[in-house]
């Protein structure tokens, strides 16, 4: 098993404790990239209700944003595609070599 196959399956095993502990858990993907990505497609992030979360689908820059629409999903049901990016000429401007989108799933766990 890759490194990467492992932690996936420990998120997917976090995701599955915490439900089994009775919190709200929501579930977050990256299901697709294009340019420049800190994380590759498959990368999840579980967050609870409390706002506590293991993994990443953004090695940090965006996680906040997913974390917060982790909660309305959590809340509301309605799975969520949220999508991130940086063109060219933002990434040059902050030292970046290009820029890049993130297109991120979030689903509630049931």
């Amino acid at each position: 098993m890759s490194p990467e196959q492992a932690a996936q399956e420990d998120i997917l095993g976090t995701a599955a404790r915490w439900r089994d502990e009775g919190r709200e858990v929501a579930l977050a993907t990256v299901i697709a990239t294009w340019g420049s990505s800190p994380r590759p497609v498959g990368s999840q992030l579980v967050a609870d209700g409390e706002g506590r979360f293991e993994g990443s689908v953004s090695g940090g820059c965006i996680e906040g944003a997913v974390i917060e629409e982790s909660r309305k999903v959590m809340a509301s049901g309605a799975p969520s595609v949220l999508q991130f990016g940086v063109s060219d000429e933002q990434a040059w401007e902050v030292g970046l070599a290009c820029g890049g989108t993130v297109r991120v799933l979030v689903e509630r766990v049931e």
